[in-house]
């Protein structure tokens, strides 16, 4: 029986994660999830139990660890296990400039996408106070790493992921935003606002919104002056406001902005910090490249996903159900291997491992979920299914608290743990009472635990289901993935749980009822479906709202609004568009269609 469902299954499997080398080649998917198994379990006491129980979850794509695991694990080679990374404080000055830069270009190189907050720079036009030089600005200087990742992708290393954040009170915050309007320009980045509460209310209230930057490196001595807390500073500090402008004229640009290229993004960088769990040390201002892992510099994402079509009994019949007993059993044994993952990993740079092994971050998260809900007989987006999916989520989390937990008593907490602080955190006190209690008693051995990521290489990989907690895309779609030499391939793909239900049925045509793609939902379902999710989720969740062409402006702004009144930490849409065009495209379709642009195999970090 062919272990893999389909072609790009294995296209998947052959061109990012075998391992073919150093003598060794292995001939199908049970060979990876050995050399995996193993080499996370020889971290253990007895690694020999620990192997069986990891290859019993991977096995028949259970558990789905990030790319970066499930190519780099076992192989010897000088890689890192984590898929991401973001990037210490970038220094305002040349040198720090440049090296931050190598920085970044080390990771890259491991196998490590980055995100990087460029607000440390001085606004283009500005004068330095020691040296006098005239600023270029945080958008030059992305440019420079832009490049960078482009040569780093001519050695043969893996594609480079990349996130840029900026604060929505820097001064070149419209230079930021605008930045990707012009096609191909600063390609290789996603961007990200952070966006304040203060500038929520100033955008409601129809207020001023100034634009500001540390005083101490600016050149003079005249202006208003602010306090803000500015990140690579401990505490706050004295700020000039530089000038001043609309914040409803500002929030309007950057979502006119999005609307016309998809980019950028919003990170409620208030929220995220406020719900942080170790909010008592760290200060939060960029994401992952694709946003599910907010983290502080130098944090590093370790990334799973529990593929929930491998838990329904009986689908597609009235006595569909999802095995929560082994979900939560998997859940368990997942948290281990990938709390494993940081021992047994490489790190591109000596800040890197500190913090991960000082917190002791993992992400596990979900996959398949629409796929899991139309193979319950729920349609995505209904009452019943958002009921089931944080049901789900909500077991999930619990277990992989508890796991934490047993863990701490067994192997000691994470270094950073401060009982008290820890306890505090708006998130734990959201935990029932046992665990709270258990994390008291016993401490745990993880600071975060949960994350949605966007799983597109993964999914394919099993089989093509669907990805994360995003909805079908389409019945029938053609997917382009870059072969060995770089050059796109087309693949035509049929979504798992149709494919399934077609089997069952044995018919080439028709669908289940329950069976929903993106087109036919309201762009409010992703929303309450995200939002549905989020108070079990620790770190956060990638999500991508698709947007039609013909979507009104002044509702697409309203989807903003929902997003930050709804809790959520961040929001991203797509709008087809003709700067980022589409990586998929229906059967038969002409043209861009409701793509998502920075979730995708050839822009995620796999």
């Amino acid at each position: 029986m062919d272990e893999f469902a389909n072609d790009i299954s294995r296209h998947v499997w052959q061109s990012k994660y075998r391992f073919a080398g150093d003598g060794a080649r292995e001939g199908g998917i049970a060979d990876t999830w050995h050399r995996v198994a193993h080499a996370l379990a020889a971290v253990e006491t007895a690694p020999a139990t620990w192997e069986l129980r990891f290859f019993d979850i991977l096995d028949g794509f259970t558990f789905l660890p990030g790319g970066r695991i499930q190519a780099g694990a076992g192989t010897a080679r000088h890689v890192t296990l984590f898929n991401c990374f973001v990037m210490g404080p970038v220094e305002d000055s040349i040198r720090g400039i440049f090296r931050s830069l190598e920085e970044g270009a080390v990771t890259m190189q491991q196998g490590g996408g980055i995100g990087i907050d460029f607000s440390t720079l001085r606004p283009r036009g500005t004068r330095a106070k020691a040296a006098g030089a005239v600023a270029s600005g945080p958008v030059s200087f992305m440019q420079v790493w832009d490049a960078m990742c482009g040569t780093i992708l001519s050695t043969g290393a893996r594609r480079g992921a990349m996130m840029a954040t900026l604060r929505c009170d820097h001064p070149d915050i419209v230079e930021f935003v605008t930045a990707k309007r012009r096609p191909g320009h600063l390609s290789r980045f996603n961007l990200s606002v952070q966006v304040t509460d203060a500038f929520m209310d100033a955008v409601r209230a129809d207020k001023d919104w100034p634009l500001v930057f540390p005083e101490a490196t600016l050149d003079g001595d005249d202006g208003e002056m602010v306090m803000r807390h500015w990140p690579g500073v401990d505490v706050s500090v004295e700020c000039r406001v530089v000038r001043r402008i609309g914040a409803r004229e500002l929030w309007d640009l950057i979502l006119r902005a999005t609307y016309d290229s998809a980019e950028p993004g919003v990170l409620f960088i208030d929220r995220i910090n406020k719900m942080n769990n170790l909010s008592y040390r760290e200060h939060i201002s960029a994401t992952n490249p694709c946003g599910e892992i907010p983290l502080p510099p130098y944090g590093a994402c370790d990334l799973g996903s529990l593929n929930l079509t491998r838990f329904v009994e009986a689908p597609f019949t009235s006595k569909a159900r999802l095995d929560d007993e082994r979900l939560q059993e998997t859940a368990r044994i997942a948290v281990r291997l990938l709390d494993n993952v940081i021992d047994a990993s490489r790190f591109p740079l000596p800040d890197q491992a500190e913090n991960a092994r000082g917190s002791r971050r993992v992400g596990l998260g979900i996959t398949g979920l629409a796929d899991t809900l139309a193979m319950l007989g729920l349609r995505y987006g209904s009452a019943e299914s958002l009921e089931v999916a944080a049901n789900t989520m909500k077991l999930i989390c619990h277990a992989a608290y508890r796991a934490s937990i047993e863990l701490a008593h067994e192997k000691g907490s994470f270094p950073f743990y401060e009982r008290d602080k820890y306890l505090a955190a708006p998130f734990i006190k959201s935990l029932p009472a046992d665990i709270r209690d258990s994390i008291a008693h016993n401490g745990i051995r993880n600071s975060h635990l949960l994350a949605i990521a966007p799983t597109g290489t993964i999914s394919l990989l099993a089989g093509n289901v669907s990805s994360g907690l995003e909805p079908v895309f389409a019945e029938s779609y053609e997917r382009q993935l870059l072969d060995e030499n770089g050059e796109p391939q087309p693949f035509e793909l049929t979504d798992y749980a149709l494919a399934l239900w077609r089997e069952m049925n044995k018919t080439a045509t028709g669908q289940p009822d329950a069976f929903v793609t993106t087109a036919e939902l309201k762009v409010t379902d992703h929303l309450e479906m995200q939002a549905a999710l989020q108070p079990y989720v620790d770190n956060s969740i990638s999500k991508t709202i698709n947007v039609p062409e013909s979507y009104p402006f002044e509702d697409f702004k309203r989807i903003y609004d929902l997003a930050y009144d709804k809790g959520l930490k961040g929001c991203t849409t797509f709008r087809p568009n003709p700067v980022t065009g589409s990586v998929l495209s229906e059967t038969g379709a002409m043209g861009s269609d409701l793509g998502p642009h920075c979730c995708t195999p050839e822009r995620e970090a796999d």
